[in-house]
């Protein structure tokens, strides 16, 4: 597992989180690695065969988006 330090880019450093911890919010890429297009890097995480699962939720009067990490397919990236 790549630690979050080595991270070169921001599609790694969310790579890297998600390995660590399972899952993100978009909250939590914008806050710890300035990532503002966390839809887009999990699209691209996904077309590399990544299986990261979207789910809806709500709190404190917003909705959003968890993003979490199953098993990655044995013929991704």
């Amino acid at each position: 597992m790549k630690l979050l330090t080595d991270a070169k880019n921001k599609s790694q450093m969310v790579l890297a989180h998600l390995q660590h911890y399972g899952s993100i919010t978009t909250w939590d890429a914008i806050t710890q690695y300035k990532a503002t297009r966390l839809s887009a890097i999990i699209f691209n995480l996904k077309e590399k065969g990544y299986n990261i699962e979207s789910v809806k939720k709500n709190g404190d009067g917003c909705k959003f988006v968890e993003y979490i990490l199953h098993e990655k397919r044995e013929d991704a990236v």
